[in-house]
């Protein structure tokens, strides 16, 4: 999986700068967005989403994909981050340094609410969304917050006369008294630390036939599982 994890960001780099031959949003970038084919099939021309596909097939949610609103998919990478934290755990509840835990160890029925967690029947785009944040339900029931925040990595204003903005999928962690309200981008009143946690889209905008795409930064971890126990 990692010789096919580095091709895939390789080939993820350049979709990134050649945008218009794939024809789709990236960043603060405007083109043409749309892409003819659904959202399934444009995952499977890029390696980068072949563990992906394994996990919406084995979870048997193909058909609820495509017909959502949106998709924040996630990386192999993700998945192998996962992987990995499951498998010190276990090592750590079985005490065996040699335990074999790959992908196929997964339970994958449990896992069908998690995918879930990343599908919306919302159409969620930069135009509906602010730096305050929007709300939004997943099909796992869970909510989530949406945020277009503006880049602070650019300063020279002879590049960018406006800051490129960014949209983050967040994930909140409810406080005793249910979920908090949105207040402002820096944070959310009545949270800890750790009680957000955010996630940069490394790619944005997708339109296919059947929803928007959204690709999450190659550095998250599917269901936030180290995060959460940090």
């Amino acid at each position: 999986m990692k010789n096919k994890m580095f091709s895939g960001i390789i080939i993820l780099i350049a979709i990134a700068f050649f945008s218009c031959k794939k024809e789709y949003t990236i960043g603060g970038s405007v083109s043409d967005p749309h892409v003819d084919m659904t959202t399934y099939d444009y995952l499977k021309t890029n390696p980068l989403f072949d563990t992906l596909l394994l996990l919406i097939d084995r979870t048997g949610l193909k058909d609820e994909l495509n017909s959502s609103g949106t998709f924040f998919a996630f990386t192999d990478y993700a998945i192998q981050h996962y992987v990995d934290a499951k498998r010190e755990d276990e090592i750590l509840k079985r005490n065996d340094e040699n335990l074999v835990y790959t992908f196929d160890s997964l339970d994958f029925t449990a896992l069908k609410d998690s995918v879930r967690a990343y599908i919306f029947k919302d159409e969620i785009t930069r135009d509906n969304t602010t730096s305050t944040g929007r709300i939004f339900k997943s099909n796992d029931g869970e909510l989530r917050l949406v945020q277009l925040i503006p880049s602070g990595d650019y300063t020279d204003g002879t590049v960018f006369s406006t800051p490129p903005k960014y949209i983050y999928l967040n994930k909140m962690i409810a406080t005793e008294n249910g979920y908090p309200v949105p207040i402002d981008s820096t944070g959310i009143p009545g949270l800890k630390p750790g009680q957000l946690l955010k996630t940069l889209c490394q790619t944005t905008g997708i339109i296919t036939t059947t929803g928007v795409l959204h690709v999450l930064s190659n550095s998250h971890t599917f269901t936030y599982y180290a995060d959460d126990k940090n």
